[in-house]
């Protein structure tokens, strides 16, 4: 599923959908995008094709200007126990050239947004990077372990509760 929002002259399409539905060059952008970040800019060897993609619903985030389509932002969610009892979102990546927009807080948000519809009322744990607990706080996440290692990378575990008034079941 595709939806569109114009911001400017560039348009952003927001593309959701499960391992299957995505596209071979769709799913080769977004691993290409999770490379160039978290691999090659980063710094950081490992093992991205960690199994869980296929069971995951993937966010994409297009830009789209001039007739050119490029992958600016993504994030999957993975069903409550795959990797934790909670559903969870993680991957989460902007491309360098997008960054200092607000796209990562529009991809946050609308990931908030896909888990509520997918997993309506459920909990969200996250494997945050440290230094960003202030950018998931700010959309309601806590931290919920002590700091670890992950990769050469410190890492918090984080929790999303969804309060029912949030949800209007109050």
């Amino acid at each position: 599923m595709v939806n569109q929002v114009h911001t400017g002259p560039t348009a952003l399409e927001w593309q959701w959908g499960s391992f299957a539905q995505l596209s071979g060059s769709d799913v080769y952008a977004l691993l290409g995008l999770r490379q160039d970040v978290f691999i090659i800019e980063q710094q950081c060897l490992f093992a991205d094709a960690d199994g869980f993609d296929q069971q995951s619903h993937h966010l994409l985030g297009w830009q789209v200007a001039d007739g050119e389509r490029r992958l600016a932002a993504c994030l999957r969610l993975l069903p409550p126990g795959a990797k934790y009892a909670e559903c969870s979102i993680g991957r989460v990546v902007t491309a360098a050239a997008a960054r200092g927009t607000g796209l990562g807080r529009l991809l946050m948000a609308e990931g908030l947004r896909r888990s509520d519809k997918q997993y309506p009322g459920q909990p969200i744990r996250i494997g945050a990077q440290q230094r960003l607990t202030d950018f998931y706080a700010s959309f309601g996440f806590v931290v919920a372990s002590a700091p670890y290692d992950e990769d050469a990378i410190m890492h918090v575990e984080m929790l999303h509760v969804v309060h029912q008034q949030e949800t209007g079941m109050a």
